[in-house]
């Protein structure tokens, strides 16, 4: 080798080992309570040890019926009926992200996708979320990172809840970081440990029971808050097995189906009731899973935390400071935090600890696809 060459090598390895300061990037989340998939291009920057952050700008594209019957049913399909799913639902991904890119004229470094899941059993160390990453980097010509989850299940964690890294280096200001989206999770520092667990099911549970009476949600929680609680019913969901399990611990559609479906089936009250009855049990378990503090504060963001009547019985039952942040920061954290979690995987940096996964180690998540029409 010349000297030349050896100068080249030496400058390559340099350059490779340093790391930019800035990165925008695109996150895709899509949640279990089928609302859509939310977009999101942020802007991350590194400085002085800390990071900040920035949505620049946000959208949620709605399902169609047609995806929305796909999604909620693909369980229960064929597997070549899941293997195309999965591809076809990556090109739509890719073309939705593709319009999104042109309409705003963002100009990422690369896309993060969460995809959708359809499978979550850790137990049988078993995670899927579709939405093939090589499809979304075809259909943008940008890098892609996905399948965040299937490292740390493989390690023997749950693999959920991934947002925790997000809420330990962007909103450390707060107590606790709680989310509601289809399933309520929660993080909070103990003792310099992250933890992080999911607490119950959310607004899978309230859209379905809100579904029964045409509506796609219920709008500030008016429907439950018309109900009368049913004490019976609310026994029986806060004596559920789960709930006596210690984290780490994660849930997924499928127990939903199983464990809660049953018992909102069991009791002859109007749906109102049933509403109002669930919207306490969330209260319940948020409040089961803090330690009160005075003057604690908790950051509530997810579609749930625009239910004004489920915020209040969270207030009411945890006695916390609840913190609603700006709309942007409460629709779109969850694509926001996925953004964030490609960047820690771009920089080959953890993403996903095992304080509040329950693996065996740290690790880094994320597969990346390239597409060479935007690297050099």
């Amino acid at each position: 080798m010349t000297a030349d060459c050896q100068l080249l090598t030496a400058d390559c390895r340099l350059k490779k080992k340093m790391k930019p300061n800035t990165y925008k990037v695109i996150g895709l989340m899509s949640g279990t309570s089928l609302d859509g998939v939310d977009i999101a291009f942020c802007n991350f920057i590194f400085d002085k040890g800390k990071w900040d952050y920035a949505i620049v700008t946000a959208e949620t594209i709605p399902y169609s019926q047609e995806w929305k019957e796909r999604l909620s049913t693909l369980e229960n399909k064929t597997a070549f009926e899941f293997a195309l799913t999965d591809a076809e639902y990556g090109h739509f991904l890719g073309q939705i992200t593709s319009d999104f890119i042109h309409r705003h004229a963002a100009k990422p470094d690369f896309i993060a996708s969460h995809g959708h899941t359809i499978f979550h059993q850790p137990g049988r160390k078993l995670t899927s979320q579709i939405g093939k990453g090589s499809a979304i980097a075809a259909e943008t010509g940008f890098p892609v990172v996905c399948d965040f989850r299937s490292t740390d299940v493989a390690l023997g964690g749950q693999g959920a809840p991934l947002v925790p890294v997000g809420d330990m280096l962007l909103f450390s200001d707060y107590n606790y970081c709680l989310n509601l989206g289809g399933f309520a999770n929660i993080s909070y520092d103990d003792s310099g440990r992250r933890i992080a667990f999911d607490i119950c099911p959310a607004n899978i549970v309230l859209n379905h029971l809100s579904s029964l009476l045409k509506k796609d949600y219920d709008e500030n929680g008016d429907l439950a808050r018309r109900g009368l609680l049913y004490q019976p019913m609310l026994d029986a969901l806060n004596d559920l097995d789960f709930y006596h399990v210690k984290p780490p611990k994660s849930l997924g559609k499928e127990w939903v189906l199983s464990k809660v479906h049953p018992l909102l089936n069991k009791y002859e009250i109007t749906v109102e009731d049933k509403l109002r009855t669930f919207v306490e049990h969330i209260a319940v378990q948020v409040a089961s899973a803090v330690f009160k503090k005075d003057s604690a504060s908790m950051l509530v963001t997810g579609g749930g935390a625009f239910n004004s009547f489920l915020v209040e019985r969270i207030r009411e039952r945890t006695g916390l400071y609840i913190m609603l942040p700006d709309p942007l920061v409460i629709n779109f954290k969850e694509a926001l935090i996925f953004a964030f979690l490609g960047v820690l995987r771009w920089r080959e940096e953890v993403n996903c600890l095992s304080s509040y996964t329950g693996a065996f180690m740290d690790n880094i998540g994320g597969a990346v696809y390239l597409d060479r029409r935007h690297t050099t």
